[in-house]
Parts: structure tokens; sequence; C-alpha cells
């Protein structure tokens, strides 16, 4: 993912699915240590439903 698609992600979290900041960096914590992509991390650690799941990859479709 380039810096400019990975910022547009970030930014749709945290707007669109309306994601903490503090949420986010906690997957990227443990992405650090348990390599994945930062979806299923989020998904896994319950911080998003699985319905925002499904949003998400939808928008990486389209990015």
């Amino acid at each position: 993912m380039s810096p400019s698609t990975y910022s547009r992600f970030i930014s749709f979290l945290q707007e669109d699915l309306a994601i903490s900041t503090a949420s986010i960096a906690v997957a990227l914590r443990h992405r650090e240590q348990d390599p994945g992509p930062l979806p299923m991390i989020l998904w896994q650690y319950g911080l998003i439903s699985i319905e925002q799941l499904e949003q998400i990859y939808d928008w990486l479709e389209t990015a």
C-alpha cells in the first residue's frame, strides 16, 4: 500500500468507521509482534465488528 493510500485508509478508519486512534495504535503494536493485515488484527482483537471488517475490505477493493 502506498503512503498516500495508507493515509487515506487510516482517515477512513477514523472518520467513516469512528475507530479511535488508540484502537488503531493497539492494532499496529500487535502487528509488529504478529504480522498480518491490519483489518484482520482490528477484528481479532475485538476493535471492530464483522460489518466494519466488510466495509474495510470493500474500501480496500476500490482504493
